[in-house]
């Protein structure tokens, strides 16, 4: 691990490629850095794929402040033949008898010849609009956040439901968890729109509002309208216009995979083989069975080779997508449902053309908005192209971060460890927790890494206070605020809520009962926040690691205007030593920054800067951005910032 923190650097961010918006056929800047203690290359090389051939252009050394401080900036100019560029670095090092050559690709250097699969890769895509590449990202499970006058009394409810008051306990598991309904509505949350912007979101995710038979609404009956549960069409708009009112965008739950099994479709499906609905689903010959999502029977999953499906699904400004994107609803963007799995059975495997169905409606009727993809695990390939702008994916943040942070006893053996069989969550240590953030990071290109949701915890998992190690939580907070990705928080996680599963964590919101808060973090989120929206570096910042021991990890994000050092720790620690020219400018101009967590000093001890500190806790310094190369027309040559 040690040997991968001195090598040369590259993630596709600003500081390495400028443009990061290009057009095919557009030529731009790739840069990479190489540390002097690595080596001195003769010569180093962009190998670029070209429609599916290998093609090198030759990298120039740039003068400038970086050489001082034990860095070198070479940089080549590579052309996007293709929608997706797709390249990696080639370094000729002095060798006997002959060159040295040395890879670097998403996955690391080597000394051995790499897969294009692993190569850095560029989308050719606009670039997201700068609410939605900034957002902080706040999630609502509607039936649980907050109950408004207006809402439906708990004695009117349909058949399927059962009404529970505000401090009835959560059912985790068994027939009556979906059935539970506590009576939260939007006109609540709409009450309480000031809670969330105090806390520093900017962009309010609801889980489902359409009608449906469950608390969840993962199995809609209509797509048509708000369900009157939850206040109905007139209630979202109240939500929405008053949250645009406050700089808070929303962000509407949609399921492209499956509808529910009362769902108007399936009914006309169901009762006459021959409708044209029939054709939106996957039916036996015989019509007596039906695919559905893992196998649940109310979930009936969707066939996207039906073109009257996409006609009303997607396509259009009379389609679902776009209605509801429209006045007088006006929704900033969707988060899709289980994305990975929609236009897939079996051999069929339809997922990219619905994706860019989606895409082409969303960018048609109202262009700039937000979409992003549900794809659990490795989502690398699913969130590839030129479609989604990011996902909710918990394999190269969420996962480790829990693992890392795992308390040590056999607290979280009743844990469901994101779908695996392990009885609880395995604990690795910090070379682990930094080794598989990068490798399952390594697929995304840069737009879509900084896209991606970074969440501590969702609706569908446990709550990381239950899990993880006594101020964990707050830890592992801090974290998705300052390593690439859009910060995202679960409604609770600002008041310490736990959970054992997904249904066990949409515990109502205790707004009105503070023994029923272990912890208030309101703060510390809002500090982070504010923090984030003042610091390029955090927004745009490349991210590069420099050690990792079982207790700490440490990393800085560099920016051409300031540059973050970053030490996290789940115990107290003493004695990590940085060497000092690993570091992105000279230690004297460092200014520590009070995250409101429990923190460290640093002392430069010779050549090395020596870190102590306290756990879990986080210390943050804020020091001189990285002198960026720039073009000097008038010398035709190159020049310091």
């Amino acid at each position: 691990m040690q040997e991968a923190f001195l090598a040369p650097h590259h993630d596709g961010s600003p500081l390495y490629v400028p443009g990061q918006s290009p057009g095919v056929g557009d030529t731009l800047a790739v840069r990479v850095r190489v540390p002097a203690r690595w080596g001195t290359p003769g010569r180093v090389f962009v190998r670029s794929l070209r429609d599916g051939e290998g093609h090198y252009d030759e990298a120039r050394l740039l003068p400038g402040e970086e050489h001082d401080s034990g860095w070198a900036c070479w940089e080549a100019h590579v052309t996007a033949v293709n929608p997706t560029l797709r390249y990696r670095f080639l370094f000729e090092l002095p060798g006997t008898p002959g060159p040295d050559l040395r890879w670097l690709n998403a996955v690391g250097a080597s000394r051995r010849d790499t897969a294009d699969r692993d190569d850095f890769r560029i989308d050719c895509r606009p670039a997201p609009a700068p609410w939605a590449r900034d957002a902080v990202i706040y999630q609502v499970f509607p039936d649980r956040y907050a109950r408004s006058s207006a809402a439906a009394p708990l004695d009117t409810l349909p058949d399927w439901a059962v009404g529970c008051t505000w401090d009835d306990p959560v059912q985790p598991r068994g027939e009556l968890t979906p059935r539970q309904v506590y009576g939260g509505d939007l006109d609540g949350i709409t009450a309480r729109l000031d809670h969330i912007r105090a806390l520093g979101a900017t962009v309010l995710y609801l889980t489902p509002f359409f009608p449906a038979r469950s608390n969840h609404r993962y199995d809609a009956s209509t797509f048509d309208e708000v369900d009157p549960l939850l206040g109905g069409n007139a209630a979202l708009v109240r939500l929405v216009e008053a949250a645009h009112a406050r700089g808070i965008a929303v962000l509407g739950d949609l399921t492209v995979n499956h509808t529910g099994d009362a769902h108007d479709w399936f009914r006309k499906a169901s009762a006459d083989p021959t409708c044209e609905e029939a054709g939106f689903y996957y039916f036996s010959e015989d019509g007596t069975e039906y695919a559905s999502w893992f196998g649940v029977p109310s979930l009936p999953k969707l066939d996207w080779s039906s073109p009257e499906l996409r006609r009303r699904f997607v396509e259009g400004p009379e389609s679902v997508v776009a209605t509801w994107l429209l006045p007088p609803y006006n929704l900033d963007g969707w988060r899709i449902d289980v994305a990975n799995m929609t236009g897939r059975h079996g051999p069929v495997d339809l997922n990219r053309d619905v994706a860019a169905l989606v895409r082409a409606t969303m960018d048609a009727v109202r262009p700039g908005l937000m979409l992003l993809a549900e794809s659990t695990g490795d989502a690398t390939g699913d969130l590839s192209g030129r479609t989604w702008d990011g996902g909710m994916t918990y394999s190269n943040f969420t996962r480790p971060l829990w693992q890392w942070l795992a308390r040590e006893d056999q607290a979280t053996a009743g844990i469901n460890f994101f779908g695996t069989p392990a009885p609880g969550v395995p604990r690795i240590d910090g070379a682990d927790l930094v080794a598989t953030h990068m490798a399952l990071s390594s697929g995304f290109s840069w737009r879509v890494r900084s896209q991606n949701m970074t969440a501590l915890n969702t609706h569908d998992t446990a709550r990381a206070a239950t899990v993880m190690v006594d101020g964990g939580a707050a830890l592992g907070l801090a974290l998705a605020f300052l390593l690439p990705g859009l910060p995202t928080l679960f409604a609770g996680d600002e008041f310490g809520l736990r959970g054992t599963n997904g249904e066990d964590s949409r515990t109502p919101m205790p707004w009105d009962r503070p023994e029923r808060r272990p912890a208030d973090t309101r703060a510390l989120i809002a500090g982070l926040a504010a923090l984030r929206r003042a610091s390029p570096s955090l927004r745009d910042g490349a991210v590069r690691w420099l050690a990792a021991t079982p207790d700490v990890v440490v990393f800085v994000r560099e920016h051409a205007e300031e540059c973050l050092l970053v030490a996290a720790a789940r115990s107290d620690y003493e004695g990590v030593r940085l060497p000092l020219d690993l570091l992105p400018v000279p230690w004297a101009d460092a200014r520590p920054i009070d995250l409101g967590l429990p923190g460290a000093s640093a002392e430069e001890s010779g050549d090395a800067l020596v870190l102590s500190g306290r756990g879990p806790g986080v210390q943050a310094w804020r020091l001189p951005g990285v002198a960026v190369p720039v073009a000097d027309p008038a010398r035709n040559g190159w020049r310091g910032r």
